[in-house]
């Protein structure tokens, strides 16, 4: 095999195992709306899982270390190849990934009837598992600049271990440390990963149409500082969530950010969803630093738990499904475009997370609002897997000549 390319002919199986990000994008949006199916089930108390979790930890497990832990496979498995030069992992080795990671996701979910340790056993072979042959592969290529993000993930690893630990303890493990690191770490990939590729993305899109403003290049001077403001704000708030440093901290970093975001050109790029959103996603971002750190120094103006899933539910969710839908296109055949139905799934996941922050304006309607929220959050990613999924089981179409 001399090519990527190469490399994913010779596979002569189901087009799902010939990519990494075809069967890890597609289960982590199946994963997701099934998940969010079940938690509204469990909301109406029509079913009861049998997980030693408590429902509120499985359901932030199952969306920051299940859900996530997929997209991030599935993004890195695909982009890797490129940062590297080295060829994909692809065929049964993909194969045996992609059930690695679901026997995480069933193991969690029936873990009653297991040991603490055998759990967590379980579901962190998976990330432990694809961090190290992503890391081979990117010091077999000598690809050190990259390294960061093998950091960010050891540390996502950790906060997943911290959880289990916590769970097991008995502890309310939703509103402990190990989701703390977990979600901060997730938060840095964003900002890592999405402060490269939403300036370049945005820049081949306005260069080949409307010729003017620019995004300003990534990793500039003031792109460091914003980094390493958001790191310490996200450190301060990891080791005392409450403290008024940590509020102040995630302020700084929120406003900075959002000057980051305004540097990019997003408000020129309106005439293509495919790129909006993912400035869209990054907002969520520094939105949520903001809202958070107010509601951890004033306490009456909005709940903190509301505030975080300007986090989950927005930076990470909307993220990584803007992230899902271009890749596919791009590497299935398809032109970079978002159809109506494309930008109907992103509207329904925008206003799933603005329905979920509205409970703590509204709290006399929070059940019909977490109902509405979490209907349109499985509507956005059942959509994606119905729009996309054909897309993902198909070798894409031979080039002519």
């Amino acid at each position: 095999m001399t090519s990527t390319a190469a490399q994913m002919r010779a596979w002569r199986g189901s087009a799902l195992l010939s990519y990494g990000f075809r069967p890890f994008f597609l289960g982590a949006a199946l994963w997701a709306a099934l998940a969010m199916g079940l938690w509204l089930a469990m909301l109406a108390g029509s079913i009861t899982l049998p997980t030693a979790f408590d429902p509120v930890s499985w359901h932030a497990h199952a969306f920051l270390y299940g859900y996530l832990g997929a997209v991030v496979a599935g993004f890195m498995l695909t982009a890797v190849p490129n940062w590297t030069g080295r060829l994909p992992i692809v065929g049964w080795r993909l194969g045996i990934l992609a059930l690695i990671w679901l026997s995480g996701r069933i193991a969690v979910a029936f873990s009653a009837g297991l040991s603490p340790g055998l759990v967590a056993a379980i579901d962190l072979a998976f990330p432990v598992v694809f961090a190290l042959a992503i890391g081979r592969e990117i010091v077999a290529g000598r690809n050190w600049r990259n390294l960061v993000v093998i950091g960010m993930l050891a540390v996502f690893i950790l906060g997943n271990a911290v959880f289990h630990w916590e769970a097991a303890q008995g502890g309310y493990a939703a509103g402990g440390t190990g989701l703390r690191i977990g979600l901060g770490a997730a938060l840095m990939m964003i900002a890592v990963i999405g402060g490269r590729i939403i300036p370049s993305f945005t820049r081949n899109w306005l260069a080949k149409r409307k010729p003017g403003r620019l995004p300003v290049p990534p990793m500039q001077r003031f792109d460091k500082l914003a980094l390493a403001a958001l790191l310490l704000a996200l450190l301060l708030w990891i080791a005392a969530p409450l403290s008024a440093f940590a509020g102040a901290a995630l302020i700084v970093a929120g406003a900075l950010h959002l000057a980051r975001l305004a540097r990019w050109a997003g408000d020129r790029t309106f005439a293509e969803p495919l790129v909006t959103v993912l400035h869209a996603g990054y907002a969520f971002l520094p939105i949520g630093a903001l809202l958070l750190g107010i509601a951890i120094l004033w306490e009456d103006t909005l709940g903190r738990t509301a505030a975080q899933h300007l986090w989950t539910g927005g930076a990470i969710g909307m993220m990584t499904l803007a992230v899902m839908t271009r890749a596919t296109l791009g590497h299935t055949g398809r032109a970079l475009r978002a159809s109506g139905v494309t930008v109907a799934i992103y509207a329904a996941l925008a206003i799933s997370v603005l329905a979920r922050v509205a409970t703590a304006l509204w709290p006399q309607e929070a059940m019909l609002l977490y109902a509405v929220s979490a209907g349109l959050w499985l509507v956005a990613f059942a959509g994606y897997a119905a729009v996309y999924g054909p897309s993902l089981l198909r070798h894409p179409p031979a080039k002519a000549g």
